[in-house]
C-alpha cells in the first residue's frame, strides 16, 4: 500500500513540472512568431534574399582563383629551380640587347660650385630570356623587389654619377615584369648627383648641357649591347623642378663606343640642356656696378676747392665695386679665366678709379705746379710796360693761382717766346728752369684760364686743364655708353 502511495506522489511531481514550463514556453514564441515588429534575424531570411542561382557563380569565381594560385607558383619555381641568374641570357651564342627607357621625375638643383647637378628618374631595361619562357592562361606576371636577386640583372652603371640613392620605402621601388615569350622588363628608381663640367666663360649668359652617361660595367660590346627604343624619355614637367636660375630647353643623346684595357664599351649619354635666367643675376651685380659707376661722376660737378668730398667719394666708389667684384664670385668655383661679369666688373672699376685720379690730376696741375712757380717770379705788370721787346705779356692774377698771357699773335710757336709760368719765367730771353713740364705737357697742354691769342698751340689737340671736368662730364658717360653698347651685343650674340 504504502508502495503505490510513493508512486503516485511521484509521477504527480514528474507530471507538474511539464505543465508548469508548457505554456511558458509557448509564451515567449508565440509572439516572436506571430509579430512583425520584433528587431532581429529571421531564420529563413538568407534563403529568401539570396537565391541559389546567385551564390553558385560566386563560389565557382573563387575556386578559380584559387586554382590558378597554385599554377603561377608552379611556373615560377619551374623557372627559377633550372635557372642560373649567375650568367646572362644567350651566353656563347649572342649578345644581350638591352633597351633602355627613362622617366625624369625630378631635375636640380644644379650646383655651380661643386659642378654638379641632382636628377631623379625612374630607369627601364628590357630584354628577352629564353629560360623564363612559360605556358598559362595569363601574360605575364610581376616580381617584387625582393625577388629581383634571383634572375640576371644588367649590371648598368652611371659612368658620372658622384653618389646614388636607391629608394627603399616602403618596400624597395625596384620591379621584375616577366612575358609568357621571355620578354623581362626590369624597373628601378634612383636619385643621382652626377657631374657636370660648366663652362662658365659666358657667365651669366650661359648655357649648359649636364650629360647623364652609363653603360655596362664588366659586358663589353659583343656581349651587351644598349639601345634606345625610338628614344623615348619622359619628362614628368608637372613635378616640382629644382632648377631655381636655370631653364629647361630640351634634351638630346649620344652613343659611342669607348676602348678601355678591358675592351670595348658601349656608352649612353643623355644631354639635359639648360640656360641661366639674367634677372637674379642682373639685380645683383649689373645694376650696383652700373649705378655705382655714374655715381662716381658727381665729383665732376663739384668745385675743385671741395678736394674732402671729391676724395671721399673717389673712394668710396672704387671700393664699392672692389667689395661687388668680392661679392659676385663668393658663389662661384675657382676657375682660372674671366667671364663675362668679371670683364663688366673690371670695366667699372676702371671707370671709378680713373674719376678719382682725374681729380688727382686737376688738383696737381693746377694748385701744386703754376702756384708754386708761377706767383714767386712774376714781376709787376708796369715793368712789362717798358720793355722794347716785340713780345709783350699780359700778367693776370688769378684767383687760384698767377698765370700769364701771351698777346703777341705773330710769335712763331717753335719760338722759345713766354707762355705760362710752367714754360719758363716772364723775361724773353731767359731759359727754361729745370724741373719744369714734361715735353709733351708743353706742347699739349695749357693750364692758363684763357689760352686765346697764343700760336704755339695752333693745328694741335691741346687739353686745357682748368677745363678737365667739363672734358670728363661728357668723356666718361659717352665712353661708358658705347661700352655697355660693345659689351651686350657681342654677349648676347656669341
Amino acid at each position: 500500500m504504502l508502495t503505490k502511495v510513493l508512486l503516485i506522489l511521484l509521477g504527480t511531481f514528474i507530471i507538474l513540472p511539464s505543465r508548469i514550463e508548457g505554456p511558458h514556453v509557448e509564451s515567449e514564441k508565440g509572439p516572436s512568431a506571430s509579430d512583425d515588429d520584433v528587431y532581429g534575424p529571421k531564420p529563413q531570411a538568407p534563403d529568401k534574399e539570396l537565391p541559389p542561382e546567385e551564390i553558385k557563380p560566386t563560389a565557382t569565381d573563387t575556386h578559380d582563383r584559387l586554382g590558378k594560385m597554385p599554377t603561377a607558383t608552379e611556373i615560377l619555381d619551374g623557372i627559377l629551380n633550372n635557372y642560373d641568374y649567375k650568367l646572362r641570357p644567350g651566353i656563347g651564342e649572342r649578345p644581350t640587347v638591352v633597351t633602355v627607357e627613362l622617366s625624369v621625375n625630378t631635375l636640380g638643383p644644379i650646383s655651380i660650385l661643386d659642378m654638379e647637378y641632382t636628377i631623379d628618374i625612374t630607369f627601364y631595361q628590357t630584354w628577352y630570356d629564353e629560360r623564363l619562357r612559360f605556358n598559362g592562361s595569363f601574360e605575364s606576371f610581376v616580381l617584387n623587389g625582393n625577388l629581383v636577386s634571383l634572375l640576371w640583372i644588367p649590371d648598368t652603371f652611371f659612368r658620372n654619377s658622384k653618389r646614388t640613392q636607391e629608394h627603399s620605402i616602403t618596400m624597395p621601388n625596384q620591379m621584375v615584369r616577366i612575358h609568357k615569350d621571355g620578354k623581362v622588363l626590369y624597373t628601378i628608381r634612383m636619385t643621382i648627383d652626377a657631374g657636370c663640367s660648366l663652362h662658365m666663360l659666358k657667365f651669366p649668359m650661359d648655357s649648359h648641357s649636364c650629360p647623364l652617361s652609363f653603360s655596362s660595367f664588366s659586358y663589353p660590346e659583343n656581349e651587351i649591347i644598349y639601345k634606345w627604343e625610338n628614344f623615348k624619355l619622359e619628362i614628368n614637367e608637372s613635378n616640382s623642378w629644382k632648377l631655381f636660375q636655370f631653364d629647361f630647353i630640351g634634351v638630346s643623346n649620344t652613343t659611342e663606343t669607348i676602348t678601355t684595357v678591358a675592351g670595348d664599351y658601349i656608352v649612353m649619354t643623355l644631354f639635359f640642356n639648360v640656360s641661366r635666367r639674367f634677372g637674379f643675376v642682373a639685380f645683383q651685380n649689373y645694376v650696383p656696378s652700373s649705378v655705382t659707376t655714374m655715381i662716381s661722376w658727381i665729383s665732376f660737378w663739384i668745385k675743385k676747392d671741395c678736394a674732402p668730398a671729391r676724395t671721399s667719394l673717389g673712394i668710396t666708389s672704387v671700393l664699392t665695386m672692389t667689395t661687388l667684384g668680392t661679392f659676385s664670385r663668393k658663389n662661384f668655383p675657382r676657375v682660372s679665366y674671366i667671364t663675362a661679369l668679371d670683364f663688366y666688373i673690371a670695366i667699372c672699376f676702371i671707370f671709378c678709379f680713373c674719376a678719382l685720379m682725374e681729380f688727382a690730376v686737376l688738383n696737381f696741375l693746377t694748385y701744386n705746379r703754376t702756384a708754386s712757380r708761377g706767383s714767386p717770379k712774376l714781376r709787376h705788370p708796369r715793368a712789362h710796360a717798358r720793355d722794347p721787346t716785340p713780345s709783350r705779356v699780359r700778367v693776370i692774377e688769378h684767383p687760384e693761382a698767377f698765370v700769364c698771357d701771351i698777346e703777341d699773335p705773330e710769335e712763331s710757336e717753335e719760338e722759345e717766346g713766354p707762355s705760362c709760368p710752367a714754360r719758363q719765367s716772364v723775361r724773353p730771353g731767359s731759359t727754361p728752369r729745370p724741373g719744369g713740364c714734361c715735353k709733351w705737357c708743353e706742347k699739349y697742354c695749357c693750364t692758363v684760364p684763357t689760352c686765346e691769342g697764343s700760336t704755339w698751340q695752333q693745328g694741335r689737340l691741346f687739353i686745357h686743364v682748368y677745363r678737365l671736368d667739363n672734358y670728363s662730364r661728357v668723356i666718361f658717360p659717352v665712353t661708358f655708353f658705347f661700352f655697355n653698347v660693345l659689351y651686350w651685343l657681342v654677349c648676347l650674340n656669341l
